[in-house]
Formats: structure tokens, sequence, C-alpha cells
């Protein structure tokens, strides 16, 4: 199989969806791997690299005209388009149930389209979304630490505190990876930290896990009223696969919030969990304002530290575009959790949770292949 990498074209994504490595690979199994000239530059790999493993590095349309199979990082942006056609396969993170243009093309198009974000594995976790998201949830602290810093805006808390002063108060919204990865590098610089999750097990796991130094607070409405008037920084970090995430926090809630606090909305990707995070934002541009309180809404996080991410990804997505390339989509029907990746195929929406976002017809991808 022809399998093509373009260059990232959104704003400041440095990713690359296939490392020198797995594109070796992916040759040495018998495929053609073409590479769009500059891909790996601004994760630290030079088209030289590729080269020197056997890939082809091309334009931007040759890429998209003789792959058979297209491998991003990001959603197509609307000059990309165009590109779209039924006979490839496509496969990144589509996010398509909080972009309606981009589904549209994708129907309109025919174009068979896989999300990496809702590809299941046999224990019903999101293998392709998890290092993202490991990734998403560590840096979300960061940022949070940056925006109360009074310089950008903040409040001029540290997270930590000192000696003799309290720590910051985190909120985490959701207690699955991206939620427990930002609320163990919350606790870890010595922030004090709740995480809000509905999920008694779960909530049990965390506390076993971090010998409850982690707090958990049943996610109610009352709770989370009572908590965010006294939080320094939320971190939204709440997901149902595929479909547009839950607005959880009310814009009530958010103007009783303190001045200078910060919310990190992790979710924007999926539309935002926090009603006043209603748009995106950029990494030329991550914050806003909004009743005081400063929202950061970037929808590619992992895109400011690429060299681990690009690595981290395509650790996690090579053993699934192998087996695109050496099966089709017969790989999709061997595999019930790879199926569920897909989320259009032939002008149809074969991912439930897309079609619910749409009030659209959902058809099983079993009946259409």
């Amino acid at each position: 199989m022809i399998i093509g990498i373009p260059k990232e074209i959104k704003n400041n994504e440095n990713r690359v969806s296939l490392t020198p490595a797995g594109a070796y690979t992916l040759l040495k199994a018998g495929h053609e791997v073409l590479v769009e000239k500059g891909a790996g530059t601004g994760s630290g790999f030079s088209d030289e690299e590729y080269l020197e493993v056997g890939a082809k590095v091309l334009n931007k349309d040759e890429i998209f005209q003789k792959a058979e199979l297209i491998v991003k990082v990001k959603e197509y942006l609307e000059s990309e388009y165009h590109y779209l056609r039924k006979d490839q396969m496509v496969f990144t993170y589509l996010h398509i149930a909080a972009n309606q243009n981009f589904a549209k093309a994708l129907i309109d198009s025919k174009t068979t389209a896989i999300a990496y974000e809702t590809v299941s594995d046999n224990k019903g976790g999101l293998p392709l979304l998890t290092p993202m998201s490991q990734v998403a949830g560590r840096m979300a602290v960061q940022v949070g630490a940056w925006i109360l810093q009074k310089a950008n805006g903040g409040s001029g808390i540290l997270l930590g505190g000192v000696p003799g002063v309290r720590p910051a108060r985190v909120i985490v919204l959701g207690g699955g990876v991206v939620g427990f990865e930002a609320a163990r590098m919350a606790n870890g610089l010595g922030a004090d930290v709740e995480v809000f999750e509905i999920d008694q097990r779960r909530m049990a796991q965390i506390d076993e896990i971090t010998n409850g130094q982690i707090h958990t607070v049943n996610n109610n409405e009352y709770n989370l009223k009572t908590a965010i008037k006294e939080a320094d920084l939320v971190i939204g970090a709440i997901l149902i696969p595929g479909a547009k995430a839950p607005k959880v926090v009310s814009a009530e809630m958010v103007k009783t919030m303190k001045k200078g606090s910060a919310i990190v909305d992790v979710a924007i990707d999926q539309g935002g969990c926090i009603e006043t995070s209603d748009h995106t934002t950029d990494h030329d541009h991550p914050t806003f304002e909004k009743y005081g309180v400063n929202h950061y809404a970037v929808a590619n996080m992992p895109g400011a530290v690429p060299r681990t991410s690009t690595i981290a990804l395509s650790n996690a997505t090579l053993p699934y575009i192998l087996k695109l390339a050496n099966k089709g989509l017969r790989a999709l029907k061997e595999d019930k959790g790879f199926m569920l990746g897909l989320n259009t195929y032939d002008g149809h929406y074969t991912c439930l949770g897309v079609a619910k976002a749409f009030n659209e017809e959902y058809t099983d991808p079993d009946t259409l292949f």
C-alpha cells in the first residue's frame, strides 16, 4: 500500500504522524511511504532521515494524489478539504463531533475516515488517545501555573505555595487519563488537588494509587458550585469518546470564580466542557479573559512539545497503520475495537457518538462492507 504523510498546517502544529523508525517498519513490510518535504522538521526529523530508510520525499499535491492511505496528526483544515476523496483512507485525530464543516466534507466526499480517538482496545481503553492525553494532562498544569503568574494576567499564586502560605487549589474535572495525569502533576508541585468524578470505582482507584494524596469528589452540581468559588485553577478533562463534551461548568459558575484564576479546557477539541470556553485558541494567542478568569482553549496542546508527542503517538499508532497497510478495511473487520475508529464511510456516519452529535442517522459499518 502507498502511505502518505503530509506536513501538518494547523497553527504551531509541529508534530508529524510517522517517525523515520516507523517509516522503516512499513517499508520493510513491503509498503511505500511518501513524506511531504519538511513534514518532520518541527519534531526534529529531517527529510534526509526519511530518505535514508527508503521513504520518498515529495510535495503536498503529490502526497495526496498518490497515497492510498493518508496518515495525519490533526484534522484537515478547510484549505485541505479538496484533497478528500472516496478511494482514499484517512487515519488521524478527527474530532468531527465538534466540527460540522469537516464532517460534511467527509460525508460529501465519501471518504473512509478512521479516528485515532475512537479506536478501542479489548479492555475498553482508547490506546491511540492515551499518549496524547498523557501529554495534554501534564501540560495543563504547566500552562495553568504560567497563566496564574501576575505578568500573564493571573492572580499571582504559586501552585505549591511556600511554608506559611497555602498552595493553590486545583480542581480537575474528570478522572480519566487526562484528569489523572493533570492531578498527579499538580499534586507533585504541591498544590491542593481535587478530582471531580462520577465513577465510584475510578475514584477508589485514584485514592488507592495516590495513597489518598489526591482528593476525589462526587461530581454533582452542588459540589462543583461550592468548590469552584475557591478554585485557583480549573482543568477540564471530561471525554465521551467520539461525542461532544458535556458542559459541566456553567457561565454562572465561572462568574463566581476569583479574579485572576485560570481555566484550562483540555476537552476543547471536542467542544469543551466549560460553557465559557466558547471558542478555540491557538499557540500564538492561547488565552482569553471572560468574567475576570483567564481561559486557555488550545485544541492541539501536545503540538507545543512535538518531539515527545510525535514519538509517543507514533509508538501507539504504528501497529494499526501496519494492519491497515497489510489488510485494508479487512483489518477493521477482524478487530472490533479498531472498527470503532471508523467515523465515516461512503457517505455514512459510522460512529454512534458523531451521528448523535449532528442528529444524523447512524449506520452500522458491518452492513456496509
